[in-house]
């Protein structure tokens, strides 16, 4: 059973006729689960899926190897929401999103305990300190947690210690737990490319990594401000921009959307996709009701300073889905008061675009990402 006990919830279960408790922690902010029962290496994966749909949740007292590999047998048995013979596209992702939600939500019910250190308390289990400093915290006592957060902290790691490799920088990235790896090319090129209208000040609205502002800095703009509302987001792109040397140009801010003040070019890279996000990678993808996307355009006349240019980093993927219209856009943009200058475009290139097994490939192959140059109207 789950209890609430001020700010942490507590799960409880039974062991060897005892009632036993900890600490719940979900690092996707998952709620504690009503139901856990004590499972261990005996569990086939048939009765680990049946408990799951069931919506019980099962606290591993095993093998940790043994637990990774039940997690993926649970996976296989996971319907994957494919799309159907004629079926509406909108109604297709929309399914399609629905079984992601369903998938995750029976997958996040096989728990593993945590200990002070922090590691996990199961035979076999690796070093997972490092990892899940970076992405949770410290652990002070019993904790438990959905195995899928640990490997998902594990993964974040790697690539925060391996980094990414960004061409137009010549240089790397390390993006941290929940902040989104600049891994497309394709849009941090039209920023690369496109014509400065001056290198005196800019915004990075939405920084993330910090990565829009490394290539503005690159680039000759003398002071860019990035902000972004998650402060694990601000601490990513303030190490990120030490790393490339740039801290000198380059202020991360702490805020939603705007800083205070008017620049010649405010820069925006929301998520391209309308939607509910499931989990904080979710956030970089998923943009409720286009939240972001309208408060950048509203905002925008406020911020930019005469004669400047906001730049919109957009996909056009939604339109193809079926969830946006370009008619949609367009409105937004002209009700800001705002017009289009220029619009530079590029074909998407990532592995999905190409891949005909993708239930979408025809949206993800007539993907085009987009950098719209936004100005005041006269």
């Amino acid at each position: 059973m789950a209890t609430d006990s001020g700010a942490a919830s507590t799960i409880s279960w039974i062991h060897d006729g005892e009632e036993r408790s900890a600490r719940w922690r979900s690092i996707n902010g998952s709620p504690a689960p009503k139901n856990v029962v004590l499972v261990d290496d005996s569990l086939t994966a048939d009765d680990a899926y049946r408990l799951a749909a069931q919506g019980k949740a099962m606290l591993w007292h095993g093998d940790y190897h043994n637990a990774r590999q039940l997690l993926s047998a649970m996976a296989r048995r996971t319907p994957a929401g494919k799309k159907r013979d004629g079926e509406d596209v909108v109604d297709a992702f929309y399914r399609y999103r629905q079984a992601r939600s369903q998938r995750a939500r029976i997958l996040g019910l096989l728990l593993v305990p945590l200990e002070p250190g922090p590691g996990v308390a199961l035979r076999r289990a690796p070093d997972i300190s490092q990892a899940w400093l970076g992405a949770a915290g410290e652990v002070h006592g019993p904790e438990v947690t959905p195995l899928q957060d640990v490997l998902g902290a594990i993964g974040a790691y790697e690539w925060r210690r391996n980094g990414l490799f960004v061409d137009v920088l010549d240089a790397k990235i390390h993006p941290h737990y929940g902040t989104f790896a600049p891994i497309r090319s394709e849009y941090l090129e039209l920023v690369a490319q496109a014509p400065l209208p001056s290198t005196d000040l800019a915004f990075d609205i939405g920084t993330g990594t910090g990565v829009l502002a490394a290539i503005l800095a690159k680039r000759g703009v003398q002071k860019v401000i990035a902000t972004d509302s998650e402060p694990r987001a601000i601490a990513c792109a303030q190490e990120n921009i030490a790393s490339l040397g740039l801290a000198g140009q380059i202020e991360p801010a702490l805020t939603d959307m705007f800083p205070d003040g008017r620049a010649p070019i405010v820069v925006c890279n929301p998520p391209w996709l309308p939607g509910t996000p499931h989990t904080l990678l979710d956030n970089a993808v998923y943009d409720p009701k286009s939240r972001m996307l309208k408060a950048f355009l509203a905002g925008l006349p406020g911020h930019l300073e005469p004669g400047g240019e906001g730049w919109l980093i957009i996909s056009d993927l939604a339109e193809h889905l079926g969830l946006r219209s370009r008619e949609e856009l367009l409105d937004w943009i002209e009700a800001a008061g705002l017009v289009v200058l220029h619009k530079r475009d590029t074909p998407a290139r990532h592995p999905r675009s190409m891949d005909r097994s993708d239930p979408f490939f025809d949206a993800r192959s007539r993907e085009v990402t987009s950098l719209w140059t936004l100005g005041l109207k006269s």
